[in-house]
């Protein structure tokens, strides 16, 4: 057991790690993130307290370890045999970076909604179990109270109120529409092979919106599909099998979630970006990024049921935003015009040649302008 994955079942960025780990047949550990495990292992590694945390023990003395779940993620690929979760394809590819962006930082929306609206005395007893496994239920319960009140506080940062809980669950419940449509199909988003665009929705799908059981049994009934996907994408399955679709096809499933992409999340990236440029014209090179750059305002919701409301402007979503733009920077002749075309048909034509104001890095677990 060459990995050791440091998480919690309750936490969404580790069951995104544990499905990828499963299904890419790497052999590991898992190990619970008790309140001890935090102090032994989390924070003298990291410096600060964090799950998932992936340690490699590659031979060295306290092995390398990992922290992002992206990063996670492209390590293994790196290091380990076997199919790849990234499309050869260059539209594919693109879609599944878009995808992965897409579910790790705007599907954690309805995730966090859902839980602390619909499932927090489940959620919290997780978390007492988690922390301390040694005391009783009763006692695991009382200790995550201060924990729950942190992550409960949370999601008006993520522009959830209750003047926009109707548009959050309208746009969520149209995103199950699209993907369970799309799953009588194809049992991945690229054929029979999962990319790492089914690992970005992994996370908020499975450990939060299905296995909390308010958001569950909603799920079950609005998109059984969707449902049962989650389960097999995250459980132990016949690994290393299936194949990404040929000729670079986008399936039509696809194609509307990249819409809802550009439709949504797009334009929060843009303003994100914006505000990033105002900070970042008094840093030096390397200087560490806050997590949150202030306030704004954004649209959030589907069609008729949206809403403009007071967002947290949270940076980390450029870092992957960055992975889009490079990929798309790195192709020439008619890899790019095909991806350019794909781009132009989901309404992300500002898309095409966008750069960053500024090159992010993540440097010392944390995220930092390029040196």
């Amino acid at each position: 057991m060459t990995y050791i994955l440091i998480g919690a079942p309750v936490s969404l960025y580790t069951g995104k790690v544990r499905g990828y780990l499963r299904w890419k047949n790497i052999p590991f550990t898992e190990r619970l993130s008790t309140r001890d495990v935090y102090k032994a292992d989390i924070l003298p590694r990291v410096g600060w307290p964090v799950i998932p945390v992936v340690i490699h023990q590659d031979g060295s003395e306290l092995g390398e370890t990992l922290q992002d779940t992206t990063e996670i993620i492209d390590h293994v690929e790196a290091r380990e045999a076997g199919p790849s979760v990234y499309p050869d394809g260059p539209r594919q590819h693109l879609a599944s970076l878009i995808l992965e962006l897409f579910g790790d930082e705007w599907l954690v929306i309805p995730a966090m909604h859902y839980r602390w609206a619909y499932n927090r005395d489940f959620a919290q007893q997780e978390f007492g179990a988690t922390s301390h496994p040694h005391l009783s239920p009763e006692e695991q319960y009382a200790a995550a109270e201060k924990a729950v009140g942190f992550f409960s506080g949370s999601v008006g940062g993520l522009g959830v109120n209750p003047d926009s809980v109707a548009a959050v669950e309208a746009a969520y419940e149209d995103f199950l529409a699209v993907f369970d449509a799309h799953l009588a199909d194809q049992p991945f988003l690229f054929g029979s092979r999962p990319s790492i665009a089914d690992y970005g929705l992994l996370g908020p799908l499975y450990a939060h919106l299905l296995r909390d059981p308010k958001s569950g049994e909603l799920m079950r009934r609005l998109a059984p599909r969707v449902a049962n996907w989650a389960e097999y994408t995250h459980a132990p399955q016949h690994c290393l099998a299936g194949d990404f679709l040929p000729g670079d096809e986008i399936p039509d499933g696809v194609q509307e979630l990249l819409q809802r992409f550009a439709a949504q999340h797009w334009p929060v990236l843009k303003a994100t970006s914006e505000a990033l440029a105002t900070w970042a014209k008094d840093q030096a090179p390397g200087s560490e990024v806050p997590r949150i750059l202030g306030f704004h305002k954004v649209v959030i919701g589907h069609e008729d049921t949206v809403v403009t409301t007071d967002r947290a402007i949270i940076p980390y979503a450029l870092w992957m935003l960055q992975r889009v733009t490079d990929y798309r920077d790195g192709l020439a002749g008619d890899a790019r015009q095909s991806v350019d075309e794909m781009l132009r048909s989901i309404g992300a034509a500002d898309l095409i040649d966008f750069q960053l104001p500024v090159r992010l890095q993540r440097r010392n677990y944390k995220l930092a302008l390029a040196d």
